[in-house]
Protein backbone atom coordinates (compact mmCIF):
# COMPACT_ATOMS: atom_id res chain seq x y z
CA UNK A 1 0.00 0.00 0.00
CA UNK A 2 1.35 3.14 -1.25
CA UNK A 3 0.52 5.92 1.05
CA UNK A 4 0.75 10.07 0.64
CA UNK A 5 0.96 11.85 4.15
CA UNK A 6 0.26 15.72 3.74
CA UNK A 7 2.15 17.17 6.52
CA UNK A 8 4.83 15.48 8.18
CA UNK A 9 4.26 17.28 11.89
CA UNK A 10 4.21 15.13 14.33
CA UNK A 11 0.50 13.16 14.07
CA UNK A 12 1.54 12.78 10.36
CA UNK A 13 5.01 10.83 11.81
CA UNK A 14 2.22 9.06 14.04
CA UNK A 15 0.51 7.77 11.20
CA UNK A 16 3.28 6.92 8.94
CA UNK A 17 5.12 4.88 11.77
CA UNK A 18 1.89 3.03 12.56
CA UNK A 19 1.47 1.47 9.20
CA UNK A 20 5.08 0.83 8.84
CA UNK A 21 5.33 -1.15 12.09
CA UNK A 22 2.05 -3.01 11.35
CA UNK A 23 2.09 -6.85 10.90
CA UNK A 24 0.37 -7.53 7.68
CA UNK A 25 0.21 -4.36 6.19
CA UNK A 26 3.41 -3.46 3.14
CA UNK A 27 3.00 0.35 4.13
CA UNK A 28 5.72 2.78 1.70
CA UNK A 29 5.02 6.32 2.92
CA UNK A 30 6.00 9.10 1.18
CA UNK A 31 5.74 12.72 2.70
CA UNK A 32 4.95 16.36 1.64
CA UNK A 33 5.15 19.55 3.99
CA UNK A 34 5.41 23.07 3.21
CA UNK A 35 8.45 22.65 5.46
CA UNK A 36 11.04 20.37 2.88
CA UNK A 37 12.95 19.66 6.02
CA UNK A 38 10.48 18.82 7.77
CA UNK A 39 9.23 16.00 5.00
CA UNK A 40 12.81 15.27 4.99
CA UNK A 41 13.04 14.49 9.05
CA UNK A 42 9.43 12.76 8.64
CA UNK A 43 10.80 11.01 5.83
CA UNK A 44 14.00 9.90 7.70
CA UNK A 45 11.93 8.43 10.93
CA UNK A 46 9.61 5.82 9.45
CA UNK A 47 11.97 4.98 6.50
CA UNK A 48 10.01 6.72 3.68
CA UNK A 49 10.56 9.12 0.82
CA UNK A 50 9.80 12.27 -0.09
CA UNK A 51 7.20 13.47 -2.10
CA UNK A 52 6.69 16.07 -5.03
CA UNK A 53 4.05 18.51 -3.59
CA UNK A 54 2.83 20.08 -7.03
CA UNK A 55 3.72 16.18 -8.78
CA UNK A 56 0.68 14.58 -10.16
CA UNK A 57 1.35 10.60 -8.77
CA UNK A 58 -1.33 8.68 -7.51
CA UNK A 59 -1.05 6.69 -4.70
CA UNK A 60 -3.33 4.14 -3.15
CA UNK A 61 -4.36 6.10 0.14
CA UNK A 62 -4.15 10.17 0.86
CA UNK A 63 -3.54 10.92 4.22
CA UNK A 64 -4.21 15.13 5.44
CA UNK A 65 -2.20 15.34 8.24
CA UNK A 66 -2.39 19.50 8.15
CA UNK A 67 -3.90 22.04 10.95
CA UNK A 68 -7.59 22.17 10.62
CA UNK A 69 -7.92 25.36 9.42
CA UNK A 70 -6.01 24.26 6.12
CA UNK A 71 -8.05 20.82 5.97
CA UNK A 72 -10.36 21.31 3.11
CA UNK A 73 -7.86 23.28 0.94
CA UNK A 74 -4.95 20.51 1.12
CA UNK A 75 -8.20 17.88 0.92
CA UNK A 76 -9.12 19.77 -2.77
CA UNK A 77 -5.46 19.94 -3.65
CA UNK A 78 -4.34 16.61 -2.94
CA UNK A 79 -7.49 14.34 -3.74
CA UNK A 80 -6.68 14.13 -7.00
CA UNK A 81 -3.82 12.15 -6.58
CA UNK A 82 -5.85 9.42 -4.27
CA UNK A 83 -6.06 6.41 -6.61
CA UNK A 84 -8.31 4.11 -3.78
CA UNK A 85 -9.01 6.30 0.04
CA UNK A 86 -8.49 9.26 1.03
CA UNK A 87 -7.85 10.05 4.68
CA UNK A 88 -7.92 12.88 7.58
CA UNK A 89 -6.14 13.09 11.26
CA UNK A 90 -6.80 16.48 10.82
CA UNK A 91 -9.27 16.65 14.60
CA UNK A 92 -12.01 18.23 13.12
CA UNK A 93 -14.83 15.79 11.10
CA UNK A 94 -17.66 17.97 9.45
CA UNK A 95 -15.82 19.55 7.07
CA UNK A 96 -12.87 17.32 5.78
CA UNK A 97 -15.75 14.91 4.78
CA UNK A 98 -18.09 17.36 3.22
CA UNK A 99 -14.35 18.55 1.22
CA UNK A 100 -13.90 14.66 0.89
CA UNK A 101 -17.44 14.00 -0.68
CA UNK A 102 -17.03 16.55 -3.14
CA UNK A 103 -13.56 15.92 -4.40
CA UNK A 104 -13.30 12.34 -3.94
CA UNK A 105 -16.67 10.97 -4.44
CA UNK A 106 -15.82 8.06 -5.61
CA UNK A 107 -12.98 7.02 -3.14
CA UNK A 108 -13.06 5.79 0.22
CA UNK A 109 -13.21 7.59 2.94
CA UNK A 110 -12.07 7.98 6.85
CA UNK A 111 -11.95 10.71 8.79
CA UNK A 112 -9.77 10.12 12.27
CA UNK A 113 -8.86 12.10 15.36
CA UNK A 114 -6.84 10.41 17.84
CA UNK A 115 -7.71 11.70 21.31
CA UNK A 116 -3.97 11.54 22.03
CA UNK A 117 -0.81 13.66 21.62
CA UNK A 118 1.46 10.83 19.45
CA UNK A 119 3.97 10.14 22.20
CA UNK A 120 1.16 8.88 23.93
CA UNK A 121 -0.14 6.51 21.84
CA UNK A 122 -1.94 3.97 21.72
CA UNK A 123 -5.13 5.56 22.70
CA UNK A 124 -8.63 5.93 21.87
CA UNK A 125 -9.03 6.98 17.83
CA UNK A 126 -13.01 8.41 17.07
CA UNK A 127 -13.30 7.10 13.69
CA UNK A 128 -15.82 7.72 10.70
CA UNK A 129 -15.87 5.53 8.24
CA UNK A 130 -18.09 7.92 5.83
CA UNK A 131 -17.46 5.61 2.25
CA UNK A 132 -15.37 1.87 3.28
CA UNK A 133 -13.31 -0.38 1.16
CA UNK A 134 -10.25 -2.72 1.64
CA UNK A 135 -7.88 0.27 2.07
CA UNK A 136 -9.55 1.59 4.94
CA UNK A 137 -10.29 -1.41 6.37
CA UNK A 138 -7.01 -2.39 6.40
CA UNK A 139 -5.72 1.42 7.89
CA UNK A 140 -8.31 0.68 10.75
CA UNK A 141 -7.28 -3.13 11.52
CA UNK A 142 -3.78 -1.54 11.85
CA UNK A 143 -4.50 0.96 14.02
CA UNK A 144 -6.60 -1.50 16.00
CA UNK A 145 -3.73 -4.02 15.97
CA UNK A 146 -1.09 -1.30 17.59
CA UNK A 147 -3.42 -1.33 20.65
CA UNK A 148 -5.90 1.25 20.14
CA UNK A 149 -9.31 1.75 20.72
CA UNK A 150 -11.85 2.82 17.68
CA UNK A 151 -14.60 4.54 18.56
CA UNK A 152 -17.25 4.84 16.33
CA UNK A 153 -19.10 7.91 15.55
CA UNK A 154 -20.50 10.48 12.95
CA UNK A 155 -19.32 14.23 12.28
CA UNK A 156 -22.03 15.94 13.48
CA UNK A 157 -21.58 13.79 17.48
CA UNK A 158 -17.86 14.22 17.00
CA UNK A 159 -17.06 17.93 16.43
CA UNK A 160 -20.49 18.87 18.81
CA UNK A 161 -18.36 16.68 21.78
CA UNK A 162 -15.13 18.48 20.40
CA UNK A 163 -16.85 21.85 21.66
CA UNK A 164 -16.81 20.40 25.62
CA UNK A 165 -13.85 17.74 25.17
CA UNK A 166 -11.70 20.49 24.02
CA UNK A 167 -12.49 23.92 23.44
CA UNK A 168 -14.71 24.21 26.68
CA UNK A 169 -11.97 22.77 28.25
CA UNK A 170 -9.07 24.38 27.27
CA UNK A 171 -11.19 27.64 27.83
CA UNK A 172 -11.65 27.15 31.15
CA UNK A 173 -7.85 25.66 32.21
CA UNK A 174 -6.48 28.68 30.16
CA UNK A 175 -8.68 31.14 32.00
CA UNK A 176 -7.86 29.92 35.44
CA UNK A 177 -4.29 30.00 34.55
CA UNK A 178 -4.84 34.03 33.56
CA UNK A 179 -7.40 35.01 36.35
CA UNK A 180 -5.18 33.23 39.18
CA UNK A 181 -2.20 33.50 41.20
CA UNK A 182 0.07 30.95 41.82
CA UNK A 183 -0.35 30.41 45.70
CA UNK A 184 2.34 30.34 48.95
CA UNK A 185 3.67 26.97 49.66
CA UNK A 186 1.21 25.43 52.56
CA UNK A 187 -1.65 27.39 51.10
CA UNK A 188 -2.92 24.60 48.33
CA UNK A 189 -5.69 22.26 48.34
CA UNK A 190 -6.43 19.33 46.35
CA UNK A 191 -8.86 21.47 43.79
CA UNK A 192 -6.21 24.13 43.76
CA UNK A 193 -3.35 21.62 43.14
CA UNK A 194 -5.54 19.77 40.07
CA UNK A 195 -6.13 23.17 38.62
CA UNK A 196 -2.10 23.78 38.78
CA UNK A 197 -1.09 20.78 37.21
CA UNK A 198 -3.62 20.78 34.17
CA UNK A 199 -2.52 24.28 33.95
CA UNK A 200 0.81 23.52 33.93
CA UNK A 201 0.19 20.42 31.42
CA UNK A 202 -1.50 23.08 29.20
CA UNK A 203 0.59 25.92 28.97
CA UNK A 204 3.16 23.60 28.06
CA UNK A 205 1.94 23.17 24.30
CA UNK A 206 1.82 24.45 21.24
CA UNK A 207 -0.09 27.49 21.01
CA UNK A 208 -1.10 27.18 17.44
CA UNK A 209 -2.61 23.51 18.10
CA UNK A 210 -5.04 24.86 21.00
CA UNK A 211 -5.73 28.60 19.04
CA UNK A 212 -7.04 26.00 15.88
CA UNK A 213 -9.41 24.32 18.40
CA UNK A 214 -10.91 27.69 19.51
CA UNK A 215 -11.18 29.09 16.12
CA UNK A 216 -12.57 25.55 15.00
CA UNK A 217 -14.83 24.67 17.72
CA UNK A 218 -17.75 27.06 19.83
CA UNK A 219 -17.51 26.51 23.55
CA UNK A 220 -15.38 29.24 25.01
CA UNK A 221 -18.39 31.77 24.97
CA UNK A 222 -20.28 29.08 27.46
CA UNK A 223 -16.87 29.24 29.75
CA UNK A 224 -17.19 32.77 30.33
CA UNK A 225 -20.90 33.15 30.06
CA UNK A 226 -20.77 30.65 33.28
CA UNK A 227 -18.04 32.36 34.83
CA UNK A 228 -20.21 35.75 34.59
CA UNK A 229 -23.00 34.02 36.07
CA UNK A 230 -21.14 32.76 38.58
CA UNK A 231 -19.35 36.45 39.43
CA UNK A 232 -23.39 37.62 39.32
CA UNK A 233 -24.71 35.42 41.41
CA UNK A 234 -21.48 36.83 44.39
CA UNK A 235 -22.66 40.19 43.90
CA UNK A 236 -26.17 40.00 44.03
CA UNK A 237 -27.40 37.17 45.80
CA UNK A 238 -24.86 34.45 47.62
CA UNK A 239 -26.91 31.45 48.53
CA UNK A 240 -29.68 31.44 46.58
CA UNK A 241 -28.76 32.02 42.82
CA UNK A 242 -25.24 30.00 43.65
CA UNK A 243 -27.03 27.38 44.89
CA UNK A 244 -29.45 27.16 42.01
CA UNK A 245 -26.02 26.92 39.32
CA UNK A 246 -24.39 24.99 41.65
CA UNK A 247 -27.17 22.16 41.96
CA UNK A 248 -27.94 22.93 38.14
CA UNK A 249 -23.62 21.62 37.35
CA UNK A 250 -24.57 18.41 39.76
CA UNK A 251 -27.47 17.45 37.79
CA UNK A 252 -25.63 18.09 34.66
CA UNK A 253 -22.64 15.45 36.07
CA UNK A 254 -24.41 13.53 38.31
CA UNK A 255 -24.33 10.32 35.68
CA UNK A 256 -20.37 10.78 33.92
CA UNK A 257 -18.53 8.10 34.31
CA UNK A 258 -15.59 8.41 37.33
CA UNK A 259 -12.50 9.89 35.97
CA UNK A 260 -10.84 10.37 39.41
CA UNK A 261 -7.98 7.66 38.66
CA UNK A 262 -7.16 8.91 35.00
CA UNK A 263 -4.48 11.10 35.20
CA UNK A 264 -3.95 14.11 32.04
CA UNK A 265 -0.62 12.81 31.20
CA UNK A 266 -2.20 9.47 30.73
CA UNK A 267 -5.86 10.62 28.28
CA UNK A 268 -5.01 14.10 27.66
CA UNK A 269 -3.46 15.20 24.78
CA UNK A 270 -1.83 18.52 23.39
CA UNK A 271 -5.01 18.54 20.96
CA UNK A 272 -4.48 15.69 18.65
CA UNK A 273 -0.92 16.58 18.51
CA UNK A 274 1.27 19.07 16.40
CA UNK A 275 -0.36 18.76 12.89
CA UNK A 276 2.01 20.57 10.68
Amino acid sequence: MDVLIVGAGAMGVWVGSTLVDADGVEAAITFVDVDPETAERAAATVGGTIGDPDGEEGYDAVCIAVPMRHAADAIERYAPRAERALIDVTGVMETPLEAMAEHAPERERLSLHPLFAPERAPGSIATVQARGGPVTNQILSALEAAGNRLVETTAEEHDRAMESVQASAHAAILSFALAARPAPDGFETPIYEELRRLTTFVTNGTPRVYADIQTTFDGADAVAEAARAIADAADEDGETTFESLFEEAARTWSGAPDQDARTPEATTDEPGGDRQ
